[in-house]
């Protein structure tokens, strides 16, 4: 693996502070909107959604030095997103890189504070790890109720934050929402960790890859090793902005 990331300078260090206060003070308004807009409309609250993910790329843009590269794009149809998982800007990105995604992550996102009722209302859908089998029946009830809808599902495969270069084998929950709404998979790599990952963030270039489709009904072993090795084609080359490092 190659990263090329020089130390972080002076400059840089400061730029990343700077960062911080002014991304989290945008947050806390976003978030509060969202909370606030609920009670009137949907189409207001996902508006407050997008905002906090373009803010956080004009405040990565502007202030660190960031740029995205997007390899591919979404499809228009209702279609499993399964994406590589480094660092929070995905995370973060995902109602701005897709059309209301409808995100599977961990029941303690759901469970902070004001942001997690926000999250609840948007669409996102949380998987508690130590209930086994219900969890996965109730993650299946309300991702089938939002296919419905017509809305994308996207899930982190790996069930948690990766380092960059690192390709573990992916949770079994990944295989069993698969088989059980077989929809098409899509795999998104993305190479985000080296400079977003940890409190300090460095100017460079995202690269977002989105993968050929993957059809439904594959058996286990071959729709995970494919998607295994799609969402991490983008596992080595991260360069820093020398101007910001």
């Amino acid at each position: 693996m190659t990263t090329n990331l020089p130390p972080l300078s002076l400059i840089g260090r400061l730029r990343s502070l700077l960062f911080t206060v002014i991304f989290y003070l945008g947050t806390a308004y976003f978030v509060l909107g969202a909370i606030a807009s609920f009670a009137f409309s949907q189409r207001l609250m996902r508006h407050f959604v997008k905002g906090w993910c373009r803010y956080q790329r004009w405040c990565a843009r502007t202030i660190l030095g960031l740029r995205l590269e997007i390899e591919g794009a979404p499809t228009g149809t209702p279609v499993l997103y399964a994406i590589k998982h480094e660092s929070f800007f995905e995370a973060i990105d995902l109602p701005w890189l897709l059309t209301d995604p409808v995100v599977i992550a961990k029941q303690e996102l759901l469970d902070l504070p004001f942001w997690g009722f926000a999250a609840k209302r948007y669409g996102m859908i949380g998987v508690s790890r130590d209930q086994g089998a219900s969890a996965l029946r109730n993650m299946m009830k309300q991702a089938r109720a939002y296919a419905a809808e017509g809305r994308p599902l996207a899930i982190f495969p790996e069930g948690t934050r990766v380092a960059h270069g690192q390709a573990p084998a992916l949770q079994s929950g990944f295989a069993g929402l698969y088989k059980m709404l077989g929809m098409t998979v899509i795999p998104v790599a993305v190479n985000s960790g080296p400079l977003y990952r940890g409190f300090w963030k460095r100017g460079g270039t995202i690269r977002y890859a989105f993968g050929d489709p993957i059809p439904p009904g594959l058996p286990r072993a071959e729709v995970e090793e494919r998607v295994r090795v799609a969402i991490n084609a983008l596992n080595s080359g991260v360069a820093a902005e020398s101007s910001n490092a």
